[in-house]
């Protein structure tokens, strides 16, 4: 593409803005059929999706009764909030990359958009799992409802000095309206800015890009902070007397890293499908690696520092989550995602090479969703078999009934790809008619 598009955005009148939009339509790149997501494909890959989620929910809900509800809830929890990590991930991206007023990324921009407007689907999930907490319910096989694995809802919990002392913030009420926020303001932003980023491929509205810049800039500290207390609310409350003030920005790296990946997956996915052809190059996947890169050295600066504030500080009611982790087997765990979470990923990408190829890409992509997948079990699923006296069970970390973990969490992904790939066949693939397309068109890496 000619250098000659690309001057900066505000720096053309409308007339020659248009006049540089019926340029690039005309490209042969911007064919309908290189932005758009083949039919048979979403059909089929759709279809195949949502027969997994089914089978994985059905087989988990039997799983509640025939192994125990407490394990089935961890095993959909732990699909559940890596997707949920994945879209919340996306919505950053796009926000920081609207403040920031980048251009380079254009053309990867939609199908974030698209993942991030997942959240209200996860939303309801987490509902599910709220609703399932709550229930006034108790059984002889472990918890039914009221604290399932929420364990600050249990009654038997309600005489602890610790939860007496954090009752004005975990208590039923505050809670439903937190979720309620965090569901309001993820979806409205989400569903915002793709709804402004698509009408601008109708319009070719520039006023459009400064309203998602807009949004973005106050968008971004909501979304920090909501984030922060969602994580607060939903993972590190299962065990109440656990505290970290690193836990937010622990669950955001988790979060950025799977959003990123997961994008780099599906736009490899549809470049091997023939789609995004002269759209998406090299020069974009080798962003998308630098910032995979870049996210999983954050991640482990971030898990180390936690773990070695925790650690030397030497506070009982911080040093016994990990203390959990390191014993009944979960140090296997434990050690296997320093490696497979840092060390791989940042060995491979320290190279260029993988980050500029698409089948490089797409594998690291896979990785990094499975690392993830493995960083939330390390959150969630010790818990499950912990008693009211806090002693875990020696049967937490055998392989009796992982059958459970492996259908819950395809069950969550399942669901979630159905509505992700019917989303990625519904228009366009990249935003047609964005001030700042011609400079994603002609982006070149010189580093």
């Amino acid at each position: 593409m000619s250098h000659a598009l690309v001057p900066s955005a505000g720096d053309v009148s409308e007339a020659d803005h248009n006049a540089r939009l019926e340029q690039i339509a005309a490209l042969p790149e911007m064919g309908t059929d290189n932005i758009t997501a083949p039919e048979s494909m979403v059909a089929k890959l759709s279809t195949a999706l949502g027969a997994v989620g089914v089978v994985g929910l059905l087989v988990t809900i039997v799983g509640a009764f025939v192994v125990n509800t407490p394990h089935a809830l961890a095993a959909f929890e732990v699909g559940l909030f890596t997707v949920t990590a994945a879209s919340l991930g996306c919505l950053a991206l796009t926000m920081i990359l609207h403040a920031v007023n980048a251009g380079f990324h254009i053309t990867a921009r939609r199908v974030m958009e698209k993942i991030a407007s997942m959240l209200p689907i996860c939303m309801l999930g987490v509902l599910v799992v709220l609703v399932i907490e709550l229930l006034p319910i108790h059984g002889p096989e472990g918890h039914v409802g009221s604290g399932v694995l929420l364990t600050w809802l249990r009654p038997e919990m309600q005489s602890s000095h610790i939860l007496e002392i954090k009752s004005p913030f975990l208590n039923v009420p505050f809670l439903i309206v937190r979720f309620l926020i965090y569901a309001a303001l993820w979806s409205f932003l989400s569903l915002r800015l793709l709804g402004w980023s698509t009408r601008q491929d109708r319009t070719g509205d520039r006023s459009l890009s400064r309203r998602m810049r807009f949004t973005s800039s106050w968008g971004l500290l909501a979304f920090a902070l909501s984030l922060a207390f969602f994580s607060f609310d939903f993972l590190m409350s299962q065990d109440f007397r656990f505290f970290s003030t690193m836990w937010g920005v622990y669950f955001f790296a988790i979060s950025a890293l799977a959003g990123i990946s997961l994008t780099a997956l599906v736009l490899a996915v549809l470049r091997a499908s023939g789609r995004l052809t002269g759209v998406v190059t090299p020069e974009h996947f080798h962003d998308l690696g630098k910032l995979v890169f870049a996210f999983t050295c954050f991640w482990g600066y971030i898990a180390f520092s936690q773990y070695f504030l925790i650690w030397y500080s030497n506070i009982p009611e911080e040093t016994h989550w990990f203390i959990h982790r390191q014993s009944n087997g979960w140090k296997t765990l434990f050690v296997l995602l320093a490696f497979a979470h840092f060390v791989v990923p940042f060995v491979l990408f320290v190279s260029r090479v993988p980050k500029r190829s698409t089948l490089g890409l797409a594998f690291m992509g896979v990785w990094m969703l499975v690392v993830t997948v493995l960083d939330v079990i390390f959150i969630i699923r010790p818990m499950v078999y912990t008693g009211t006296d806090w002693t875990p069970a020696l049967e937490a970390a055998t392989p009796a009934n992982w059958w459970l973990d492996v259908f819950g969490i395809l069950g969550a992904f399942g669901i979630y790809g159905f509505f992700l790939v019917r989303k990625l066949g519904s228009g366009t693939l990249i935003p047609t008619k964005d001030p700042f397309l011609p400079e994603a068109l002609a982006h070149k890496n010189y580093v």
